[in-house]
């Protein structure tokens, strides 16, 4: 009883209505949340423009962004990470700041743009350091640890782990919206963002293994080969991001199988109901120096190799268009915008290549600036650069167009080289040190 009456059938009939009705309301509103889940509001918007979401810009691993880069910058903060620093960081396209590192208790971090201050700082693997990364047009961030893709919100909450064989070392998008994941031991993984659950069966890169003829065979280390990753060397099967065509499905990665005298450039597809392989060039020499990158026709891929080969390769077809010998391996990446192509890598120097079709051109170069790092270049005819500039790691801002520098701004303290140089939705400039150290350019009005 309650305030001294008893409810009668017809209060408890009225009251289960009453709860009845509650349920629809909580169970449309469910529905509704649901629908709009799927709708265009939650596409998941990582194309260039909108921060840096993925290691090298967007899903081509053009190394450039959409945003017209300023010539007038100034250091706003920079920071240490209490660890080092392997990968790119990525950028959500609300200025938030992502980046992995080994330190114990804090594998991925996250930091606010304008002030560096830490948003979340979460637990995971060793390997995270040299784990994939990727985040979504909501802030949600998806890594690659000793056995499996995590996702987090953008407030550092753990949405799902998927397990995989080996590291997530390529984290990209599909045209559809999925995760696209490659371990360095050749597990591909088609994974549903909301859920990580697998949109398609695994693939695996370097093929299945036999249990009847070897039924003692066991799951190699996570993190197996992974200190050759960073060379192309043979102990890392799949040492690079991979290249992404959003619009036809198809994929490129990097593959150096066990007992095979060179790697080989492998063209893949994902259609929505598997993965397959279309071609594989066996073609880059001692190992790849870079992750293939895609032209924005998508009708090129180019890659380097360890004996300092640039290439370029017939994206329909695998034949080879081209080689140019820059007298370096362009370890890392390659920035492509506008037919110019910046290669990166910590022994050459600043230069430029234009594609002519059936051979390279060098546009221009700049043998007093080596590289340390690798230059992005950015809308507008700008791009930046490391170098060393005396006894100091200098962000060089160079004119695309001809090479000369606009404008230098030093590192503070920073030592060794850069692993990556990221742009901002509002053209912020982010560079991290292998050392762990992130420096944030803001432009600047005159």
């Amino acid at each position: 009883m309650r305030n001294g009456r008893r409810r009668t059938g017809r209060d408890r009939r009225s009251s289960t209505w009453s709860t009845v009705l509650a349920l629809a309301g909580a169970g449309l509103f469910a529905l509704t949340g649901c629908s709009y889940g799927s709708t265009k509001v939650d596409d998941i918007g990582v194309g260039p423009g909108k921060g840096w979401p993925m290691a090298f810009g967007d899903a081509r691993n053009s190394g450039s962004s959409s945003v017209t880069g300023s010539r007038n910058l100034a250091l706003n903060w920079s920071r240490p990470v209490g660890g080092p620093i392997a990968q790119p960081v990525t950028i959500g396209g609300d200025g938030q700041l992502y980046v992995t590192t080994r330190a114990t208790g804090c594998n991925i971090l996250s930091f606010q743009m304008p002030t560096g201050r830490k948003r979340f700082c979460n637990p995971l693997g060793p390997s995270a350091v040299d784990g994939g990364a990727a985040v979504d047009g909501g802030g949600n961030v998806y890594v690659g640890d000793d056995g499996a893709v995590n996702s987090f919100n953008n407030l550092g909450q753990p949405r799902w782990r998927t397990p995989a064989a080996g590291t997530p070392v390529s984290v990209q998008f599909t045209g559809d919206g999925k995760v696209l994941s490659v371990t360095q031991s050749g597990q591909v993984d088609v994974l549903i963002r909301q859920t990580g659950e697998r949109q398609v069966p695994t693939f695996q890169l370097l093929g299945e293994p036999d249990f009847l003829a070897n039924p003692s065979l066991s799951r190699p280390p996570d993190g197996q080969g992974l200190d050759d990753c960073a060379t192309g060397g043979p102990r890392c099967p799949i040492a690079n991001v991979s290249a992404v065509d959003q619009k036809s499905g198809r994929f490129y990665a990097t593959v150096w199988k066990p007992g095979d005298t060179a790697a080989a450039l492998v063209a893949l597809t994902y259609d929505g109901t598997e993965v397959r392989v279309d071609w594989d060039a066996k073609l880059l020499d001692q190992g790849s120096a870079t992750s293939p990158a895609l032209s924005a026709d998508g009708s090129t891929v180019y890659v380097g190799d360890n004996t300092n080969r640039l290439i370029a390769v017939d994206a329909a077809t695998g034949k080879t268009k081209w080689t140019q010998d820059l007298g370096f391996p362009a370890r890392g990446g390659i920035s492509v915008a506008d037919g110019l192509l910046v290669p990166a890598g910590d022994e050459g120097h600043l230069m430029a290549l234009r594609d002519q079709g059936d051979k390279a051109e060098i546009a221009w170069e700049r043998k007093d600036l080596e590289l340390r790092g690798r230059p992005v270049q950015t809308a507008g005819g700008t791009g930046y650069t490391v170098a060393p500039i005396g006894d100091k790691l200098t962000l060089v801002t160079f004119d695309t167009r001809n090479g000369a520098t606009v404008q230098s701004n030093d590192l503070p303290g920073a030592e060794g080289t850069t692993v990556a140089t990221a742009v901002g939705s509002k053209g912020e400039v982010v560079v991290a040190t292998r050392i762990g150290e992130l420096f944030v350019f803001k432009p600047e009005t005159k």
